[in-house]
């Protein structure tokens, strides 16, 4: 038998046995380093932030600095933001990453797929022809194209020279 190996997967599995260290939706914008927790954008209501764990390269999560579980809970202005920032997320994504598409949506509670699920956040994710291959199938491992960081440098400019 072959072993692949995927030892930064062991990071993700840590990370679930933390959810009682509070939410890291709430964290990540309060310790004010943006670039160390790839935040790539503030608004108003919203924020953007790299996924740590990502389906694809590029995967955006979109979340409102409310800490409310459900968008039925978010008021008018808050998820107006949350989608005019998507159309941000995606006029940036576009010239940086060059995807063919995207997967967007939110996964609502725990048994929705929701990883942080006290805290709604809308996930967008870049889709590229081809980028589906058998690894993810047969071996439960995602090839990632590149590193989170120098992602997150492709991405910035884009969200700092772009107003909404």
């Amino acid at each position: 038998m072959e072993h692949l190996w995927a030892p930064w997967r062991m990071a993700y599995i840590g990370a679930s046995d933390k959810q009682d260290e509070g939410c890291i939706l709430c964290a990540k914008p309060a310790e004010d380093r943006d670039e160390e927790n790839l935040i790539l954008f503030r608004g108003e209501r919203c924020f953007v932030l790299m996924n740590l764990f990502p389906y694809n390269n590029g995967h955006l999560m979109i979340a409102p600095v409310a800490h409310l579980p459900s968008i039925e809970e978010l008021d008018v202005p808050t998820l107006t933001e949350m989608m005019r920032t998507a159309q941000r997320c995606l006029a940036a994504l576009r010239p940086a990453l060059n995807p063919h598409g995207f997967n967007m949506g939110i996964n609502q509670g725990a048994v929705a797929g929701a990883g942080i699920a006290e805290h709604v956040h809308f996930h967008i994710v870049p889709r590229w022809n081809g980028d589906t291959n058998f690894m993810p199938v047969l071996a439960e491992v995602k090839v990632m194209p590149d590193y989170l960081r120098n992602t997150y440098r492709q991405l910035r400019p884009y969200f700092e020279d772009h107003p909404t």
